[in-house]
């Protein structure tokens, strides 16, 4: 895969550097970018709260089949399907699994717990793909499928490594994209923090929305 040229190198001068960057994310559409994630992960949470809601109220006791399945699972085994949903490109949706730890003895300490696990599993997906070398037409084809991850974590960086954290965008998909390209390790784990900020507020609107039915 042909590696997109990185930007010219920004003068780190005050009042330069800013207006540099700025031109910069303008021409690359990352305004465009943030300001549609951002409207998908909105519309994310709002149908996933309302599709709560209606199940509760029109359909199902959802409360209940929470409560069943903290009853009748243990949480290791829901933990380490956890893991295992979010090293793999996000099978399970987060919100389901924080749905459930609405319903545990200690609900804020499953959610750190769900947290360290997405943040591991992102972990274990950045080596998945920083080793694929090995495999060459397994890098090849996953080259292909996160093709555009990989493309914007070279426009964007860092900052795209924080939206894979906290949007919509699979955070082990991002993960892995980072891996493939062998992005800087040390980067890669200080900007995926901001994955417990966003387990932290998909929790708190989840476990509103919980009580109020």
């Amino acid at each position: 895969m042909n590696k997109r040229k990185l930007p010219p190198r920004i003068p780190r001068k005050r009042g330069v550097r800013l207006p540099a960057l700025h031109r910069y994310y303008k021409i690359t559409q990352f305004y465009d970018f943030l300001k549609s994630t951002a409207i998908r992960g909105g519309i994310a949470v709002l149908i996933f709260v309302a599709i709560l809601v209606g199940l509760e109220y029109f359909v199902l006791d959802f409360n209940a089949i929470l409560n069943t399945m903290v009853d009748t699972y243990p949480p290791i085994a829901i933990l380490s399907f956890f893991l295992a949903s979010e090293t793999i490109l996000g099978i399970v949706p987060p919100e389901v699994f924080i749905a459930w730890a609405s319903k545990t003895y200690s609900p804020w300490l499953f959610i750190f717990i769900l947290a360290s696990l997405s943040y591991l599993g992102g972990i274990i997906a950045y080596f998945i793909g920083n080793r694929l070398h090995n495999i060459p037409k397994v890098k090849i084809y996953l080259e292909i499928k996160v093709a555009k991850h990989i493309d914007n974590l070279r426009k964007w960086g860092n900052i795209f490594v924080v939206l894979g954290a906290v949007s919509p965008i699979p955070h082990s998909m991002v993960s892995l994209a980072c891996g493939l390209i062998k992005y800087n390790f040390s980067q890669y784990l200080l900007w995926s923090l901001f994955r417990y900020l966003r387990f932290g507020v998909y929790a708190y609107l989840i476990f509103t929305a919980l009580e109020a039915v």
